[in-house]
């Protein structure tokens, strides 16, 4: 992109997201940062300054339009940054529909909504929707099933996207990290029971770099799929 673009991401608080609206707001890209409450986005603004902010909550998919709806929306958007996402492992057997119901509201249906929202300042741009997804979204396992349905949906969600979008010049690209340095592993690897040494997997900026390479692509390309690994 040679111009300054504008771009609004999810998860932009930590791990992957932070590394991604860094890099942006070094390089002067403007931002809008989605928050899940008011101090959320309080604590966001203060870090990147210039930064817009919009409140609403990934976790409650149905209120997402009449949040947004009462706050001032851009008028085009160059890329849409699904990062955020939640994880909660266990047994196909011990999970209770309300973690299903957390998991696939804050993975697929919210982004999913967000998309919805959106797509028309994207396409006046002929922009770009980037979803940041998982190797769970390409291979489920033990005690991953919930999460892994979550991002096989994303999945889903992003490829039918390319085919709708492609006649309005809106690219659409999916990201696949295998296991990163961030909070949301060490939690996994709490849940496992496993010691956390984040030295061992993907730094969050690598990722960044992925993601950067996908929207600062020149338009006669696209990047629809990559997959991104532990390299040691």
């Amino acid at each position: 992109m040679s111009r300054m673009a504008t771009h609004l991401i999810t998860g932009a608080g930590s791990g992957i997201g932070a590394a991604v609206a860094r890099r942006l707001h070094a390089r002067g890209d403007e931002l809008i940062l989605l928050a899940r409450d008011a101090g959320r986005a309080k604590e966001l603004a203060a870090r990147y300054e210039g930064a817009r902010t919009l409140v609403a909550d990934l976790a409650d998919p149905d209120r997402i339009s009449k949040s947004l709806g009462m706050q001032p929306m851009p008028e085009h958007l160059d890329s849409l940054l699904h990062i955020a996402g939640i994880l909660d492992l266990g047994p196909i057997a011990e999970l209770r529909p309300k973690t299903w119901h957390q998991q696939l509201n804050a993975n697929l249906i919210s982004p999913a909504e967000l998309t919805r929202l959106f797509l028309p300042h994207l396409r006046a741009a002929r922009g770009q929707v980037v979803f940041v997804n998982s190797g769970a979204g390409l291979n489920a396992h033990a005690e991953w099933g919930a999460y892994a349905a979550s991002k096989h949906g994303l999945k889903a969600l992003a490829d039918s996207l390319r085919h709708e979008e492609h006649g309005n010049g809106v690219r659409v690209t999916s990201v696949y990290p295998g296991r990163t340095a961030s909070p949301m592993q060490a939690k996994v690897h709490s849940q496992e029971g496993k010691e956390y040494d984040a030295s061992r997997w993907i730094d969050p900026e690598s990722v960044a770099t992925t993601i950067l390479m996908a929207i600062d692509l020149p338009r006669d390309a696209e990047i629809n799929d990559v997959t991104v690994r532990p390299g040691r």
